[in-house]
């Protein structure tokens, strides 16, 4: 609620400042207090544990099928995206929605004991895999790394995942020549500068128009804040950018990017501790899996608005409410909290994520 209270009080500064125009900025701020719902309707939703997991095998179902659609449009030679975006289509969102996705298939296979369990969401992980590398978003490549790094420093199998790790980065080589060509391609491109596009440079490094377009936001985004350090211009009042930090410092200010590290500081140390609190090594999954999704988003936020797309977001804060929920679920169902309704205990959730 604090971060949604900043983005309303620096866009109404800037509605009566004139850098804010149209209803578009109110309407931003709007979906942001739709995440807060989702997140809301969850807690106070969710009345076992067996409910919990009904919804989140929906969620993978919809995750499988979506991937399927993602795999149809591979032969098209297109970069591939999610249903319902019309011609162009957002693969960057498509690549993040994944990436969340694939960490939770990959936590609960790594935590679960039942073969049962491994074999499905090993099964839903390697569908992902597909549309996620032909999305050919490098954003979402690059999210992958914090996304590992998570699953290898908390999971209980971590002396697996540090093995695999070594294994592929003294095999990297040959690994790469594994990659489908227009991966590769895509990768190697971030490297190739326009003749005729601006082009941004790192030391003797040139990028490519995509790159280099990033970059300059991210130096506009600072020209931009010095002159409004505080609360910045509002919500779409500097124009577009495609990059979740730069966008937030510009549009809201060091009081909004204080309070967008606060929110997400308070989701992680919330799963986290829901993580450590957990018995059930499927719950502990489904919370490690949170972990990781998380630091990949945040990793793909570089390259994207990944923490504004309803459609990365969405699922994101189900989750958080699934997995905040999951010990509270537990203690009930072993008897150790005593009565206590639904609507109580979404509240003590809501206000400890809030806190």
């Amino acid at each position: 609620l604090v971060y949604l209270l900043t983005h309303l009080v620096a866009t109404l500064v800037g509605y009566l400042t004139g850098t804010v125009k149209g209803a578009s900025g109110f309407f931003y701020v709007l979906k942001y207090l739709e995440y807060f719902f989702v997140y809301y309707m969850v807690v106070n939703n969710v009345r076992d544990r067996a409910q919990a997991w009904r919804f989140a095998l929906v969620a993978f179902l919809t995750a499988a099928v979506v991937s399927l659609i993602g795999i149809a449009q591979i032969p098209s030679g297109q970069r591939v995206s999610a249903p319902f975006e019309g011609e162009e289509g957002e693969p960057n969102t498509f690549g993040g929605y994944l990436l969340f996705m694939m960490a939770l298939a990959a936590a609960l296979a790594l935590e679960s004991p039942h073969l049962r369990t491994r074999g499905w969401t090993l099964g839903v992980l390697g569908l992902m895999a597909v549309p996620f590398l032909f999305t050919l978003s490098r954003a979402s490549y690059l999210g992958v790394v914090p996304l590992v790094v998570v699953l290898a420093l908390l999971s209980s199998r971590r002396r697996l995942m540090v093995g695999v790790l070594v294994a592929l980065l003294a095999g990297s080589p040959l690994v790469a020549t594994l990659f489908p060509t227009p991966v590769v391609k895509r990768v190697l491109y971030t490297f190739e500068p326009e003749a005729g596009q601006p082009t941004a440079r790192l030391g003797r490094v040139a990028f490519d128009p995509s790159t280099s377009a990033r970059l300059i936001s991210f130096r506009q985004a600072m020209e931009g804040w010095i002159k409004r350090p505080v609360l910045g211009y509002g919500v779409t009042g500097f124009g577009f950018m495609d990059a979740q930090y730069a966008r937030t410092l510009v549009e809201t200010g060091v009081v909004g990017l204080v309070a967008f590290g606060w929110l997400v500081w308070a989701v992680f140390r919330s799963g986290l501790g829901a993580f450590r609190g957990l018995k059930n090594p499927e719950d502990r999954g489904l919370a490690l899996g949170f972990l990781a999704g998380t630091a990949g988003l945040l990793t793909h936020a570089i390259g994207a608005n990944t923490f504004i797309i309803v459609r990365i977001m969405e699922p994101f804060w189900f989750f958080a409410g699934i997995v905040l929920m999951l010990p509270v679920l537990e203690r009930e169902s072993t008897g150790a909290t005593a009565g206590g309704g639904g609507e109580a205990r979404g509240e003590g959730v809501t206000t400890r994520l809030s806190q």
